[in-house]
């Protein structure tokens, strides 16, 4: 395990999954909202040059990369040696996101840049229902798309993500 790809929708725990996998393993984390998508402010990067970040990430010999910007999903899958799909249940991602949100509410969380305070996001929560459907589907057709030589793990349950993370420690 040396390039590790996790995909999920907001409040999978993708974030969460990338720290302790990267303790365990020792491989550098990417959180693709903190290093590609936002700069400081809660300011979107232009698509261009989100993918040219991607693109520079996907170049390194490690890392564990987690989250969108799917357009770079070909690219990054084929660096990957292992993709992850969080696939949970909506009703415990939208749980997971309003927790979050008022558990750091005003402050920046470890996975986003600085001057990023945790905020109830009308359009966020508008986003979160309105893909997710597509959301599921496109992670689907890449998990699906992946080839043989990738180490593969789909995880629908709180249970399953824990049984993987133990699977780790022998």
């Amino acid at each position: 395990m040396q390039r590790v790809m996790i995909i999920g929708q907001p409040g999978s725990g993708k974030s969460t999954l990338a720290r302790k996998l990267g303790a365990h393993t020792g491989l550098p984390v990417i959180h693709i909202d903190k290093e590609v998508h936002w700069k400081p402010g809660w300011i979107e990067r232009p698509s261009a040059e989100k993918s040219a970040l991607c693109a520079e990430i996907h170049a390194r010999p490690q890392w564990i990369f987690e989250g969108g910007h799917s357009r770079t999903w070909p690219e990054r899958l084929a660096r990957a040696d292992t993709l992850i799909w969080l696939d949970l249940p909506l009703r415990l991602r939208l749980w997971r996101v309003f927790y979050r949100t008022c558990r750091d509410y005003g402050r920046s969380r470890a996975d986003l840049p600085e001057n990023c305070p945790e905020r109830f996001d009308p359009d966020f929560w508008r986003w979160i229902w309105n893909t997710r459907h597509t959301g599921k589907e496109s992670a689907a057709r890449l998990f699906q798309s992946a080839p043989s030589n990738k180490t593969k793990h789909h995880l629908t349950s709180r249970r399953a993500v824990q049984r993987f993370l133990t699977s780790l420690t022998g």
